[in-house]
């Protein structure tokens, strides 16, 4: 049974969050801080991985990854993960 997992990221030198989900984990995490050559993350490199969370299927994992990309959502990641 694939695993999907719904992870956060957070740039400390540039002050910024990532919300994301993907099925492997470690590639993910190595295209952001390394291998990728466009896109929003690579402007914010280095970046660590401040919150995952395990689901079993694709569609729960995508719902929560929708959570955290809303103004409720980024309030929970700011009060409860961010050490600022």
């Amino acid at each position: 049974m694939e695993e999907f997992v719904v992870y956060i990221l957070f740039s400390e030198k540039q002050n910024k969050t990532y919300v994301g989900f993907t099925s492997d984990l470690s590639d993910r995490f190595k295209s952001h801080n390394e291998l990728a050559t466009k896109g929003f993350t690579i402007k914010y490199r280095p970046w660590i991985v401040i919150y995952v969370e395990f689901f079993n299927s694709k569609s729960e994992a995508m719902k929560k990854e929708k959570f955290f990309k809303t103004g409720v959502g980024r309030e929970i990641i700011k009060k409860n993960y961010l050490k600022l």
